[in-house]
This record gives structure tokens, C-alpha cells and sequence, in this order.
């Protein structure tokens, strides 16, 4: 059997080991448009902070490739296929022939439209090429304004603040981080990360762009010295859309991971996954997401029995040490509590946990987010229980009885 994957991301690793379990002797090519050994994004933001560096960033280690005999082509994109001769072209002009071949191609940056963007010098925030060239234009002096406060863009501003005299964040949305956070919540972090000496103009937006400043719709002018567009991410399906696919917001798959062409398989943050929470089709750009995508294709591909992907929504980050989770869509009934300066919202409906935010103590999550991902019924749980002390749901009521009364055995 020959395989080809596009794209070096966690997909594609999930897909190689999959591949490998019960497959040995098939050959696996892989085209990389990033000349990198696959490494793990969400880690770009503390390389420019000094917590990690690049070696501690690889997703597997240096003889993962050579370990599971992939033949591959680092910084060569994948440019064209043609799933009549089964043939991929590379940017190089390599070619490979497959008789599986996966899209893993990812997601892109989204820079919307203004006027005299093309005036100025911008950066992205998405590869480790993009941490490299935004730490080489920084200076102790520089003035930063980062267009987007949602992942990408307080990630980016958390990796850059410590090595920059100021730093300003512009959003349309009236909050931070407003795909995960309520306003409460996001008022929250904004108010914790205003100490770092950070200015937001929220509920507002960029109209003009001039060398070294950006007037905003509200008449205010942010004046500038590095740019950073962080608005949000598209999957890139170009490549997908050249084959014929119906890809122009993620690329369709089955249950199996398939699209529409037999052969082709698409996982990642350019597929379309299943949304357990909500029971609607969407990306969902996330890296364990991803990862289990590309196992799931990886099986199906090698001929192996296929496991069931139960994607949902789910974030985990920090932002000058203040930590939040979140999970599942934010549905039905709310059940906060706040104290000691943390905040938990459960959201609940048609007696399954829907979703949740925590923001300070993020202890346990995983117990809310194995409940939503398992759709447990909440009629057989202790809600308050599940509310205050999530993880004494493990133990029996005798036990609970003891640990919370102090009976004793």
C-alpha cells in the first residue's frame, strides 16, 4: 500500500502511528510546506518567552520519520493532485504516487481587508517562522499592536510583552477572547492582564492603516512600530477545492474520515469534525482534535477497525499565570459560582452537561470534560456534588460520607 500525507502537523502524526500498528511494509510519503520537524504550535508563544525552545517543541522526537519510515519532504508543498492518475506534485517538482492519500493541509491566517493595509509591514502569528520573524523586529523600544484579542492574538501578546516598551490589543468584539469566555469571565482576564501595562480598544476596529499608525472607527489613532494580525484562522483547502471538493469552509469527511473522492481522507483543522456537544458539523481547531482525526484516518487508510472520534470545543491556556479551561458550548442553564478570586460556570440541558468555563482554579476539569464528551445523564450524579467537589464523584456515598462528615470507618 502507498500512502501520502499532506501537511506535518498533529494529524499527520496521529495518521503515521495509526498507520504503523497495522501496517509495517506499506510506504508513507509526506509533503511539508513548513521546512520544521513537526512540532507543536501552541507552543510558539512560550519560545518567545523563554520557557521552551525549539528542540523541547518537537511533537515526536528527531527519529520519528526515519523510526516509522516516512519518506519525508520537508519544505516542499504539496502544489497539485490529480485522483485520476493518484499522482502528488510538490513544489519541487517531486511527485508521489499513492493509493490513500490524506489532507492534513491545516488552517491559515485570516487578515481582513483595510483600507492602506498594503502600506504597511505586517505579522502573523501561526508557525514557528512567524515566532522567528516577529522576535528578529522586536526591540526593548518597540511599540506593538496586535489586531485580534481572541487565542491567537492574547497567546502572541503573552510571548511579546516582556520584550516590548508597549503593547495595545484591538478587537471588534466587545470582550477578549470572545469564542471561549462570557463577558463576566473575559472581564476577568482583561482586568488581570491590564496589569502588564496592556491597552484594549474593544468593540472596535481598524479603518486606515498608514506607515507607523492605525486610525481606529472610534476616531482614536494607535501609532506603531510592529504590526501583528491575529484575527482568526481559515482551514486551507485550496488544495482540497483544485481536486473538486466542496471544501470552501472545511473540508467534508465521513465517519471514517473520507471525503467525497474514494481515497482521499482530510483530518485536522482543514476537515469538518462532529461536534458531540451540539450534534452539528464544523472545524474544530484543536490540537487533540486533530491528533485523533489523523489516528481515525490512519486506521481506516490501513485497513484497521476505525475508533470513533467524539470531538467538542475545548481550550486550555494561561495568560500571566492566571489559567482557564473551557469546554463544550455554553447551552441551557448556568450554574456559577465564584470565590477566592476564581470563576465556574457549568452549563447544563436535557439533563446532560453541555459546557463549562473555569478561570483560576482549573483543578478537575477533566471530570467535567469526560462527562460532556461521555453524555453521562446528570440524574445519576449528585449535581451539587458535581458543582462543588467534582472529584468525589469517584468514591460511593458511604465513602463521600466519611470524607466530607469525617465518619469514621
Amino acid at each position: 500500500m502507498r500512502y501520502v500525507i499532506v501537511g506535518n502537523g498533529p494529524a499527520a502524526v496521529g495518521c503515521i502511528e495509526a498507520i504503523r500498528r497495522k501496517d509495517t511494509e506499506g510506504t508513507i510519503t509526506l509533503f511539508s510546506k513548513e521546512a520544521e520537524h513537526t512540532y507543536s504550535r501552541p507552543l510558539i508563544s512560550y519560545l518567545l518567552e523563554g520557557k521552551t525552545d525549539e528542540k523541547r517543541m518537537r511533537y515526536r522526537g528527531p527519529d520519528f520519520y526515519r523510526e516509522n519510515g516516512v519518506d519525508v519532504r520537508l519544505g516542499v508543498e504539496a502544489t497539485a493532485v490529480d485522483p485520476q492518475t493518484h499522482t502528488v506534485t510538490g513544489s519541487d517538482g517531486s511527485t508521489a504516487v499513492y493509493d490513500k492519500l490524506l489532507l492534513a493541509t491545516g488552517g491559515r491566517p485570516f487578515v481582513p481587508p483595510a483600507e492602506g493595509l498594503e502600506t504597511v509591514a505586517y505579522n502573523t502569528f501561526m508557525t514557528l517562522a512567524d515566532a522567528r520573524k516577529l522576535e528578529a523586529a522586536l526591540t526593548r523600544e518597540s511599540r506593538v499592536l496586535i489586531v485580534g484579542a481572541g487565542l491567537i492574538g492574547m497567546k502572541c501578546l503573552e510571548g511579546i510583552r516582556h520584550l516590548v516598551r508597549e503593547a495595545a490589543v484591538v478587537d471588534l468584539a466587545p470582550q477578549i477572547l470572545a469564542s471561549i469566555l462570557d463577558p463576566e469571565a473575559a472581564a476577568m482576564v482583561q482586568a488581570h492582564v491590564e496589569k502588564q501595562g496592556v491597552t484594549f480598544y474593544l468593540g472596535n476596529s481598524v479603518t486606515r492603516y498608514a506607515p507607523g499608525e492605525a486610525l481606529l472607527r472610534s476616531g482614536e489613532t494607535i501609532p506603531f512600530d510592529v504590526l501583528v494580525m491575529a484575527v482568526g484562522v481559515r482551514p486551507e483547502t485550496t488544495l482540497a477545492m483544485s481536486m473538486g471538493l466542496d471544501a470552501a469552509r472545511g473540508i467534508p469527511t465521513d465517519e471514517r474520515g473520507e471525503t467525497a473522492i474514494p481515497g482521499v481522507y482530510a483530518a485536522g483543522d482543514c476537515a469538518i469534525s462532529h461536534d458531540i456537544t451540539t450534534g452539528k458539523d464544523r472545524v474544530l481547531a484543536l490540537l487533540p482534535n486533530a491528533y485523533m482525526q489523523g489516528e481515525r484516518c490512519g486506521e481506516a487508510m490501513s485497513g484497521a477497525e476505525v475508533e470513533e472520534v467524539r470531538s467538542l470545543p475545548m481550550n486550555s491556556m494561561g495568560l500571566f499565570g492566571l489559567h482557564m479551561i473551557t469546554a463544550g458550548v455554553l447551552e441551557g442553564e448556568s450554574h456559577i459560582r465564584r470565590e477566592n478570586g476564581s470563576y465556574k460556570r457549568l452549563c447544563t440541558q436535557d439533563d446532560r452537561l453541555m459546557g463549562y468555563i473555569l478561570v483560576g482554579d482549573v483543578e478537575r476539569a477533566g471530570i467535567y470534560t469526560s462527562l460532556i464528551r461521555d453524555q453521562v445523564p446528570l440524574h445519576t450524579l449528585d449535581f451539587a456534588l458535581m458543582l462543588e467537589k467534582p472529584q468525589l464523584m469517584a468514591f460511593s456515598k458511604r465513602d463521600r460520607q466519611i470524607r466530607l462528615g469525617g465518619q469514621r470507618l
